[in-house]
């Protein structure tokens, strides 16, 4: 066993202080894991009326369900006509983090939008994406800097801070966050109804997220255990993040039924980035932040912290390639709080030496098996996933983060797989007739994989 070191606590919330406006949106917790510590903010003070109007009539379809800004291909130049620098209105709430982070999220709607348009209007009519809008006007490039910085964000779009977790609001704040009650407060497309495939996509992403609480639970009560070699709370915590994935799973399995895969590709454009994508070649210039371009990856699940932090726990190792230094860039675009707990889990689990100790005992070990197994589902059904809405609608050879669409998903789930083998095969105790079907699945979906990803390399010519 690894030894103590000063980076064996970590400030993991079990009351989130909804009310305390000086702490950032997003604080790891037990009880509301990776979403923010309250739910987000959605309507802003009264000197971002003129912003608030812009992006209530900037969806495709706005909430009255006729065309909006995007439809009429004519938000450019009403941002140019419209919208003032807001940077001093910004600045006077720059105490208020939670209200930065919502500031974040809108501008960073409008700016992909912004950027965007051209390449939306041209996909729509069949056309390749061409080029984006290569400059970002100041009355949008000097906010989202500043109320980015204040928030803790890169100045663009992500997934925790703008488009997903912090994109969402209740119909009914008694119903609390069952799925049927979250609607979007910010939408691209349709995505106001809530019924829509836009909507779906996002909000499936927010009820898996709302069981990250006892994964975040989980992962901590394990650590502990091993620090103190308590072999029954070990269990028990490893025992609590099956439980949670399972969920987290299952409810990943809803996006077939409440986001069509034929609908994807007409607001996936809006949620491109700016790194590695042909239609920002040389960067885009953030008029009056930079002189120079500048470029940032698009929004992506990738940025979501759950299978991370079951990475680190369980120390996976991925191989060595351009492929994992993408995945290392990814790790960037999260929240601040959230990249601090999953570098202290990182180092914490490896200081207690926390895969040897589970693997000397069946039980342990088992439970290690079936968590790897759980972190293979996710991935699994997210390569199913690029597969069904992506790759059979779409020749765009780069995912919207700005990785290889065909080969960076299957660079981490192979990598997974191979740790299941090696669990698997390194055992000389049993781990169980579960354990056993669960292998025994396993190396058929590995062949599958492979044959897959071999078909689209030749297809594509990757």
């Amino acid at each position: 066993m690894g030894s103590v070191t000063p980076s064996s606590s970590f400030n993991v919330l079990r009351d989130t202080k909804p009310e305390d406006t000086t702490l950032p949106a997003f604080m790891v917790s037990t009880t509301r894991g990776f979403l923010p510590r309250a739910n987000p903010i959605i309507r802003l003070p009264a000197e971002f009326d003129v912003l608030e109007s812009i992006l209530t009539r900037m969806p495709i379809k706005t909430l009255d369900g006729t065309p909006g800004l995007l439809a009429t291909s004519s938000l450019g130049e009403t941002v140019l006509k419209e919208l003032p620098d807001l940077t001093s209105a910004i600045d006077k709430y720059k105490d208020n983090l939670p209200l930065q982070n919502a500031l974040y999220r809108d501008y960073s709607f409008l700016a992909s939008a912004y950027l965007l348009e051209p390449c939306h209007e041209r996909f729509m009519k069949g056309e390749g994406y061409g080029l984006g809008r290569q400059t970002l006007p100041a009355v949008i490039s000097l906010p989202i800097s500043r109320c980015a910085e204040l928030a803790g964000f890169k100045p663009f779009m992500e997934y925790a801070g703008s488009y997903a977790l912090f994109n969402y609001q209740l119909q009914d704040p008694k119903n609390g966050l069952q799925y049927d009650n979250l609607r979007l407060i910010r939408a691209f497309e349709h995505g106001l109804d809530p019924k829509s495939s836009e909507a779906g996509f996002v909000l499936v992403h927010v009820d898996m997220v709302q069981n990250s609480g006892p994964l975040v639970d989980g992962v901590v009560s394990a650590l502990d255990a091993c620090s103190g070699t308590d072999r029954k709370a070990f269990n028990d915590g490893l025992e609590k993040i099956v439980s949670s994935m399972t969920k987290v799973n299952k409810v990943m399995d809803g996006m077939w039924g409440k986001s069509k895969p034929g609908d994807y590709t007409s607001f996936r454009t809006f949620i491109f980035g700016i790194t590695s994508q042909s239609m920002f070649p040389n960067g885009v210039i953030y008029e009056g932040v930079s002189d120079e371009p500048l470029s940032f990856r698009g929004e992506s699940g990738a940025n979501d912290s759950m299978i991370p932090l079951c990475d680190n726990f369980l120390q996976i190792t991925m191989p060595d390639t351009p492929l994992t230094s993408i995945l290392q860039d990814f790790r960037s675009y999260r929240p601040g709080n959230h990249r601090e707990f999953l570098e202290y889990v990182k180092a914490r689990s490896i200081d207690l030496s926390l895969k040897s100790f589970a693997l000397q005992d069946p039980s342990s070990a088992a439970l290690y098996l079936l968590i790897l197994n759980q972190v293979r589902d996710f991935r699994w059904r997210h390569w199913c996933f690029t597969r069904e809405y992506i790759l059979k609608k779409t020749t765009h050879p780069v995912a919207t983060g700005g990785s290889p669409i065909v080969t960076w998903l299957p660079n981490q789930l192979q990598a997974v797989m191979q740790a299941m083998v090696d669990v698997w095969e390194g055992s000389d105790k049993a781990l169980g007739g579960e354990c056993e079907d669960v292998m025994d699945k396993l190396y058929v979906q590995r062949e599958t994989l492979k044959k897959e990803v071999d078909k689209y390399c030749q297809e594509r010519k990757v």
